[in-house]
């Protein structure tokens, strides 16, 4: 099993941290893919991974996945170790939801904003920007910031009582708003307080 990607993007590292909670990331071969270069947009690259994305993932068997909800899954339930998603119908369900939404609203609005409005990743690769769409995506990122810290009021985690996926892409989401200097507002105590629990896991902070 191979995963192509780069090491410190905000969606390579949700797969990273997911591997690590299963305890696999002994099994998996990484193959760093040269962003900066444009290596993600050649034919090569594509014909493997039309998204021309990272990360994406290769099997034994030559079948590619690529988008990090379903290399997860297929994380979860190729190894062993509690469950990332869930283990009923319903937590499953409550997961996804809450896993689209910090996938939405915080990893590809912030994602957004800085390619968008900011340099990003320089002339050569951020073509067509609109600051003003940019502007109103990190403005999305902070309302779910907000959202996320009314939740965490109530319970533990995103998802409910158990550590999840939708946690993993919140917490590269948060990653990413520091990389692109999007604040969390100071008095989101309750978003606060549950990243610095994610941030002593093993899987994130070895």
């Amino acid at each position: 099993m191979k995963i192509f990607d780069v090491d410190g993007f905000p969606n390579p590292a949700r797969v990273r941290i997911a591997l690590a909670e299963k305890g696999a990331t002994q099994d998996v071969e990484f193959h760093s893919v040269d962003v900066m270069g444009g290596e993600h947009r050649t034919a090569e690259f594509k014909a493997k991974n039309p998204d021309a994305t990272v990360p994406y993932m290769e099997l034994e068997c030559g079948t590619c996945i690529s988008q990090c909800t379903a290399i997860t899954e297929y994380i979860d339930g190729a190894f062993e170790g509690p469950s990332l998603i869930g283990d009923t119908p319903k937590q499953r369900a409550i997961t996804q939801m809450m896993n689209l939404r910090a996938e939405s609203g915080l990893v590809d609005a912030v994602g957004a904003y800085f390619h968008n409005a900011t340099p990003g990743l320089g002339p050569d690769l951020e073509t067509n920007q609109n600051p003003e769409y940019g502007h109103a995506q990190e403005t999305r990122a902070v309302n779910t910031m907000r959202y996320f810290d009314g939740v965490l009021a109530n319970q533990d985690y995103l998802a409910g009582k158990a550590f999840s996926m939708a946690d993993i892409t919140a917490f590269a989401g948060l990653a990413f708003a520091d990389f692109a200097k999007v604040v969390i507002p100071a008095e989101l105590t309750h978003l606060k307080t549950w990243r610095e629990k994610v941030s002593t896991r093993p899987s994130v902070s070895g």
